[in-house]
């Protein structure tokens, strides 16, 4: 399986860079196929036609239905902020890895 890229986007692009450290450990470990991004979400319309999966940060929740739009054939989800203020990256990789998944079915 080539591997799918997960982009992670957040306001500055930095709140997301040890969340994606962790998720690349744990997609190690697993031996999960992917490539983890992060970036600041003014790189969204450059960036996202690139990604299988959109993830957005909490604190830009608010930008979905505009990711969306610009984005209309891309999974764009938000991380959920219990995950994310742990940091977990397990449970946010597991979360972008049932959104490509679900994508695959359709």
């Amino acid at each position: 399986m080539e591997k799918k890229r997960i982009y992670l986007f957040c306001s500055a692009g930095m709140s997301t860079s040890l969340l994606v450290s962790k998720m690349r450990a744990q997609a190690e470990k697993y031996e999960v196929p992917v490539l983890i991004e992060a970036f600041s979400e003014t790189f969204a319309a450059e960036k996202g036609p690139e990604a299988d999966v959109i993830l957005l940060g909490p604190q830009i929740a608010y930008l979905l239905p505009d990711i969306q739009r610009l984005l209309p054939d891309k999974t764009v989800e938000v991380i959920d902020s219990a995950l994310y203020g742990k940091v977990d990256g397990l449970g946010v990789l597991k979360a972008a890895v049932a959104a490509i998944k679900k994508q695959a079915a359709h």
